[in-house]
């Protein structure tokens, strides 16, 4: 076929997948309620439908970016013959309408994965759950062809060449970001449609929170990723040494990761337990409603940020009636069945149970303040109260002494027993951790830095006790008499994994610290051959040379950076000029290492054949990336648990199964 029909192709098959969607979501629906297995066994068959043609679509849209087919709108304004073929691929999540595509495949690829992997689910609710998935689907279907259609065409008159992409997505990582962080924005949408699907049948017991938590592990692991490779793309390629500047949309990746953390230790609860069961729900519904409402903000125009993508209020419009019937119509079903819930266990202050449920509240109370920060400035715009901007020192404030709390309790909750834990163990096990660590805190300022900051106290005692209190139980539980490391490999995925993972927040946190507090900026003039001082390093300018890329120019710094005479880095900063857009880009080159890193970005020419240079000395700025990386291993060996890969799960234990006729 010729590639001239390449659009109508793509468009057919995102039609396609729209009415599979359909069908997904009322056929199921109509055997459940029919107590007809045909009808219910038809939710897989229809799953893959959707997901063939929604590949199909996606690819096809690749192939047009790849064969330069600028008679699609979406290609012209976002690609150019100039561009390398790699960042033609990427393109295709480059914009609104393209990244939009991307979020419905992973919102398909989801609904294969667990029509495929839930071997243990009774059909009925595995029925259910497709169904909702299916109803979520034709909604972004909906979405997609109406108001953001990829495949719409530029007739009669076709440009000769593209716009070309945004410079500053011309990056590798625009190639694996977006995809990993939607892998974990739409994840939460399979423990939506599990808690809707429990819901909906009544079967309101512990079975389907453990049904539901290795899929909620797994989306929590990709969107911690996810915001970390943001995180990294934004401190290189932006070139002015950021790492988080909360940034509303920003935001609004980080507040389904909130709920969603809290949602995975409230399963573990309910799946323990039995009990937490109608907060568990409600929290899985929150998680993929703030999932929702950061689509809503990227997406309506309403926020001008470098991350939003439309201006189409009526964009906006539909996103939040889609956003009003999906929550509003789960949160409708939640108060009718609710009240189905029973079943009351007791536990101890001094619990495990009490420890979660601690920090839970915290989860949510931090991300309520976070919601108020990034919604306050819209909401007061919106009532014609003026405009107000809320920044880093309302977040700041805020949120870190809620992130202070939450370590601490990480600690302890750690060590703590299902039921009851006797006060005595604690002081046993960890009253000299707190000691000591509160010690280090005091001290490390002086050591590290100039003189006492509170700030810094707090953030290396919580990150300590984090990793002290995590050996102190690792210690206690692997004490077997065949040796500690055999101690260690009989325990379970399960614990292994929140080991890990309690050690990512601490590493992270460690970084946050360290680099907030001492980090060295300076900008600096230097001509070639000239020399400055920046702490305890010498920076010296080469040259600058002219250099020509794909589709730019460049001016291109030689920097070498001496300490103590001793050569430690040479750095090649550039200053780019895209030759289509004009655009003129900073291209940061940095000195890599695990407790330092030396950022070098050059800046504008000055005369006499000077130059601008920002030079950047961040202190152990990699443990935040490092933290979020065992943090996503952990969850990711969470779902990997022995009894998540039985075929038939043991639902009735201790007698905390308690099905309601449908």
């Amino acid at each position: 076929m010729s590639a001239l029909y390449f659009p109508e192709l793509g468009q057919y098959a995102l039609t396609l997948a729209l009415m599979f969607a359909f069908l997904q979501a009322v056929v199921p629906t109509i055997g459940v309620f029919r107590r007809d297995d045909v009808l219910q066994w038809y939710a897989k068959p229809l799953c893959v439908g959707q997901a063939l043609a929604t590949i199909a679509g996606f690819l096809i849209l690749a192939i047009c970016f790849v064969l330069d087919d600028f008679s699609v709108a979406y290609v012209a304004n976002h690609s150019n013959s100039l561009l390398p073929w790699y960042y033609k691929v990427s393109a295709v999540w480059g914009g609104h309408e393209g990244s939009l595509l991307l979020w419905i495949l992973m919102l398909t690829l989801w609904s294969l994965a667990v029509a495929f992997n839930a071997k243990s689910l009774p059909q009925d609710m595995l029925a259910r759950v497709l169904a909702v998935m299916g109803m979520i689907g034709v909604g972004f279907f909906l979405f997609m062809l109406l108001t953001s259609n990829p495949f719409e065409r530029v007739l009669p008159t076709i440009p000769k060449d593209g716009v070309d992409l945004n410079p500053l997505l011309q990056d590798f990582g625009l190639i694996i970001h977006p995809p990993m962080l939607y892998m974990g924005y739409v994840g939460f949408s399979v423990a939506f449609a599990f808690a809707i699907a429990a819901l909906w049948s009544g079967r309101l017991d512990a079975a389907w929170a453990k049904w539901s938590r290795p899929w909620t592990n797994m989306a929590w692991a990709c969107l911690t990723l996810g915001i970390a490779l943001g995180s990294w793309w934004a401190y290189y390629e932006l070139g002015w040494g950021g790492w988080w500047f909360w940034d509303p949309v920003e935001n609004a990746s980080l507040l389904p990761w909130l709920m969603g953390t809290a949602l995975i230790h409230s399963l573990a609860v309910t799946e323990k337990r039995g009990i937490f069961k109608s907060w568990t729900l409600l929290l899985a519904i929150f998680a993929f409603s703030l999932s929702l409402l950061g689509t809503f903000l990227v997406r309506s125009g309403v926020l001008t940020s470098v991350h939003a993508f439309a201006t189409d209020p009526e964009r906006g419009v539909f996103i939040l009636l889609l956003l009003g019937v999906f929550v509003g119509g789960a949160l409708l079903l939640y108060a009718l069945r609710v009240p189905e819930v029973s079943g009351q266990i007791s536990f101890s202050g001094s619990s495990r149970e009490s420890f979660l449920l601690l920090n839970n509240l915290l989860l949510v109370a931090a991300t309520s303040t976070v919601l108020l920060g990034t919604l306050a400035p819209l909401l007061v715009d919106a009532m014609g109260a003026g405009k107000i901007s809320v920044g880093p020192p309302y977040f700041n404030l805020m949120f870190v002494p809620l992130a202070i709390g939450l370590m601490l309790l990480m600690g302890i909750g750690a060590a703590a027993r299902w039921k009851n834990t006797p006060w005595s163990s604690f002081n046993k096990k960890l009253w000299w951790t707190l000691l000591v660590t509160a010690v280090l805190g005091l001290v490390f300022p002086f050591l590290y830095g100039d003189g006492f900051n509170i700030w810094v106290s707090l953030g290396i005692w919580v990150s300590a006790w984090v990793f002290a209190a995590t050996g102190v139980d690792v210690w206690d539980k692997t004490n077997r008499s065949s040796g500690r490391w055999q101690g260690w490999v009989s325990t379970s995925r399960s614990y292994k994994g929140m080991v890990l993972a309690h050690l990512g927040v601490a590493m992270t946190a460690l970084g946050v610290t360290v680099v907030a507090n001492y980090a060295v900026e300076k900008d600096i003039r230097l001509s070639p051959g000239q020399s400055v001082k920046v702490a305890e390093y010498r920076v010296d300018l080469v040259e600058v040379t002219a250099m020509r890329g794909a589709n730019f120019v460049a001016d291109q710094g030689h920097i070498r950076m001496y300490r103590d005479d001793h050569l430690v880095a040479t750095l090649n900063p550039q200053k780019r000029k895209y030759l289509v857009q004009r655009n003129v880009m900073t291209e940061a080159d940095i000195d890599v290492g695990l407790f330092k890193d030396l950022y070098v970005s050059l800046g504008e020419p000055l005369e006499n054949g000077a130059w601008a240079v920002r030079v950047h000395i961040k202190p152990m700025v990699r443990w935040l990336w490092l933290g979020a990386i065992f943090m996503a291993w952990g969850g990711g060996l969470a779902l990997m648990d022995a009894r998540y890969r039985a075929r038939k799960p043991k639902l009735l234990q201790a007698g905390l199964v308690t099905q309601v006729a449908q």
